[in-house]
């Protein structure tokens, strides 16, 4: 599968399917598996991109200091190599915080926004989750880190009923980690973010989307993000929790279909 150079380092990225392009831009933990459960209903009729952020997956797991910015540029490197001119864009958590910039910087790239389970800025409660999770990180290890990692990801019905899967996956996830250090600098950088001051300036077509049982990031930064944004939709889904595209992956995929073939 195809890398294209950013500097010293490679962004590995795959597509399928053919159409309009998609790209579908994965959250912290930045590898493009994580949109396994939806790639194959989202590109019927699109060009699916999918890639893997630096520091993640089979991108280079470069020692630096990590920005939203810096991987918002990797995600439109990624653009550039295909040679695409457009593309509806829809994010995840972190990769919700990238579509945010690019809104920001490159409004003339995008047909359409999905920003999904994303927040606005840190507050008391996003400041101490985090904070929790890198002390967990740092002085539990990364075996710690990913075994607690579900809590916040799903619904506690949705992980019991699916915990051998989750298991076997954990597995997999350890033996490919990037360095903690490189994980922790990705939480430093979500920490930073903040593009509230750009979210009303924002021209492209927005759909807002989360479960309301999200605990990580709770519904109330989707309808501030929707508030902010002029003409934004909101979509919250009954139930799924921060993982909703994976738990209600049918449900998920037809939401996000009808709302770009508006905006084809």
């Amino acid at each position: 599968m195809p890398k294209c150079r950013v500097g010293s380092d490679e962004i590995y990225y795959e597509t399928l399917g053919a159409g309009t392009p998609l790209l579908l831009v994965p959250g912290l933990g930045g590898a493009g598996t994580y949109w396994n459960p939806n790639r194959d209903g989202l590109s019927k009729n699109h060009l699916v991109v999918i890639h893997d952020h630096r520091g993640t997956g089979q991108s280079t797991h470069a020692r630096i200091r990590y920005s939203v910015d810096q991987m918002a540029d990797d995600m439109l490197a990624v653009m550039d190599d295909l040679k695409l001119e457009k593309a509806h864009l829809v994010g995840h958590s972190t990769g919700g915080a990238i579509v945010q910039t690019a809104a920001a910087r490159w409004p003339d790239r995008l047909k359409s926004i999905v920003i999904y389970g994303s927040w606005t800025k840190a507050d008391p409660f996003f400041d101490r989750t985090f904070e929790a999770r890198r002390t967990l990180l740092m002085a539990g290890g990364l075996e710690a880190y990913v075994r607690s990692n579900p809590i916040f990801l799903y619904p506690d019905w949705w992980l019991n009923a699916n915990i051998a899967s989750l298991e076997q996956r954990e597995k997999v996830i350890l033996a490919n980690s990037p360095p903690a250090e490189i994980i922790a600098s990705r939480i430093d950088a979500i920490l930073a973010f903040d593009r509230t001051a750009d979210l009303p300036k924002v021209t492209t077509p927005t759909l807002v989307l989360c479960a309301k049982d999200d605990i990580l990031t709770p519904p109330y930064f989707s309808r501030e993000l929707a508030r902010l944004i002029p003409g934004a939709e909101l979509v919250e889904m009954e139930k799924g929790g921060h993982f909703v595209s994976e738990v209600d992956a049918d449900g998920f995929n037809k939401v996000v279909l009808d709302f770009i073939g508006r905006h084809e």
